[in-house]
């Protein structure tokens, strides 16, 4: 039985392998979750990970309505081998948000933006590239917890996905769940966030990224005393 679970392990790593190694023409960006909970609140995110550098903002409008803007930029090269990723990528949303008693949030937003992708992967083997245009509308329902330490967060991102590359157009819709917690103190708090990207056509014919990961730090002012 411990070997077959040790076979397994292998087998699990050796995909994971095979399905990073490539050039991506989508990567999707860190998952907003600002859990807004009245009017004026403002809250900030700086997040790295494996999209690059994703800079998230939030603020209410009303005790209703909040606005948000996020980007996401990576620039990476090989040093001993042709290999590099480069992209940029940003957009802008609207949404409502409501407290569900003392701390409980509830969110929906909907939003779109649009970007630039190069890659290439070369491993000897297969060589895999991308130079692309993308333009990416959103719904995003999320639920979770606030308090003054933590916050724990689940999210549902429906992705309405269009890529462009040498004048042929693609479109695919993707579904991206993610679970986000932040550990800290009020107004500043350390964030992880786990997910995938998943699209809804049974086929595709261009490489994504499935996973979603990163590390970052929150900041939250005019935050609601819990």
């Amino acid at each position: 039985m411990r070997q077959f679970s040790n076979i397994a392990l292998c087998m699990a790593a050796i995909l994971l392998m095979v399905v990073i190694a490539c050039a991506p023409a989508y990567v999707p960006n860190v998952v907003s979750t600002p859990m807004l909970g009245q009017q004026g609140e403002v809250v900030a995110s700086f997040n790295t990970g494996i999209s690059g550098f994703d800079p998230q903002f939030a603020y209410a409008i009303t005790d209703e309505i909040g606005v948000i803007a996020n980007g996401s930029f990576r620039d990476y090269t090989s040093d001993s081998t042709s290999n590099y990723h480069k992209h940029l990528f940003a957009e802008l949303g609207a949404g409502y948000f409501t407290r569900l008693g003392e701390a409980g949030r509830f969110e929906l937003y909907g939003g779109g933006g649009g970007g630039l992708l190069q890659a290439e992967f070369d491993n000897q083997i297969f060589v895999s590239f991308a130079d692309v245009r993308y333009y990416r509308g959103f719904i995003q329902p999320s639920i979770g917890l606030v308090t003054n330490v933590a916050e724990l967060s689940f999210s549902s991102r429906f992705v309405f996905l269009t890529l462009q590359q040498d004048g042929v157009r693609r479109a695919c819709p993707f579904i991206e769940p993610a679970i986000t917690a932040k550990l800290g103190y009020k107004y500043v708090k350390g964030t992880m966030q786990l997910g995938f990207s998943l699209p809804m056509n049974e086929s595709l014919d261009f490489y994504y990224q499935p996973f979603l990961f990163s590390l970052g730090l929150q900041i939250r002012l005019n935050h609601l005393n819990i």
